[in-house]
Formats: C-alpha cells, structure tokens, sequence
C-alpha cells in the first residue's frame, strides 16, 4: 500500500496533482478543495494517499491530512458510497464539518455534496455515527478537551459542540475564554437561523 508520496508537485487541475518522485510522475485524484492547499508548482510537497484496486482500474488517491484520508476510508466502506461521492463530500465538506455533521445527525449538511441524496446522507450517518474517533479532526488539538469540558460545564451537547468548534480558527494564542466566547456566539447564531 502507498501511504505517501513525497516529491514536486508537476501539475494540477481541478480534483487533481501530479506529484513527481524519482523520474516517475503520479496522479492523485484529490477533492478540490484541497488541491490549493498542496503547494504550487515546482514546490516539494506530500500528500497522504490511498491506492484503490478495482478490476478495471487501479487509482491514487492524494489527501492534504491524514484526516482527510480516513475521512475518506471511512466514507467508502458506506453501502452505496463510491470514491467519486466520497470525494465529493471531502470537496464540499472539511473533514471538522463532515465529523460534526456525523455526531450530530445532520443530514441536510450533505446537501452541498454533488450525488449525494437524503438517503445516502442518512446512510452515512448511520452508519458511520459512533464508530469513528473524531477527536483527531479538532482543529484545536490539545485544547479541545478544555473547550469541551467548559461548554459541556454550560449544558451544551457533545453535537452542539462540535458543530460550534469545527469553524473555530487555527489560532495556538487564543485563549480558552476567547474559543468560549466565540463558540457560544457561534451556536447562538445557528439557533437564530432555525
């Protein structure tokens, strides 16, 4: 199995990267929003991979994250969920929405996926709810179980809070009162719109 590929990226298009290592250039089929994400041209990149086997094709399959690869593993073990749909999902979806969509039940996320219907959604919901650990996906890393602790402290949900902090930055400095802050003003607002 190819876990990997380390080497300059040779070119890219949309839902794609050529990726050169050695005199060999591969394609990685990508979701889209992650193609920006590699680098540019010319530039020393790695991407995490999955190589797919089929009887009539053997295909790359390149991710930015190792998130983002077992999003997509995961994804494709779903009845009816092919590697085209999953990495539809991955395009319309970060791996934080698509975890927050998944603990929470929240069918209509899926919506911004092309090819994916009410009943696939609940089938990934289904049958993916529970079964994964998503704690790696926290875009905060170690201050997550703080953040959490405190708004659960609050009466928040598990559900509530993830889908809350799935959109909070990247941002080591802010502090854990500011990542309250900001989630409860986030949950506000998503109250206000149902």
């Amino acid at each position: 199995m190819i876990t990997s590929v380390e080497g300059t990226l040779a070119g890219s298009g949309v839902g794609w990267v050529d990726v050169s290592v050695g005199g060999v250039t591969l394609r990685a089929m990508m979701p889209e929003s992650a193609v920006e994400a590699v680098g540019g041209l010319g530039e020393r990149v790695r991407i995490f991979t999955l190589l797919n086997v089929r009887d009539d094709s053997i295909t790359l399959f390149g991710f930015p994250t190792e998130e983002a690869r077992s999003a997509f593993e995961a994804l494709i073990t779903v009845s009816g969920v092919g590697p085209r749909i999953a990495l539809a999902i991955l395009s319309a979806l970060s791996t934080e929405a698509l975890a927050a969509a998944i603990d929470g039940s929240d069918t209509s996320a899926f919506k911004a996926a092309p090819g994916v219907g009410a009943k696939t959604a609940n089938r990934i919901v289904l049958e993916l709810k529970g079964k994964l650990d998503w704690e790696s996906v926290s875009p905060l890393g170690a201050q997550a179980d703080d953040l959490a602790s405190a708004l659960m402290a609050l009466g928040y949900t598990t559900a509530e809070i993830r889908a809350a902090t799935s959109s909070l930055p990247r941002d080591p400095s802010m502090t854990l009162e500011d990542q309250v802050r900001r989630s409860i003003e986030k949950m506000s607002a998503d109250d206000g719109r149902r």
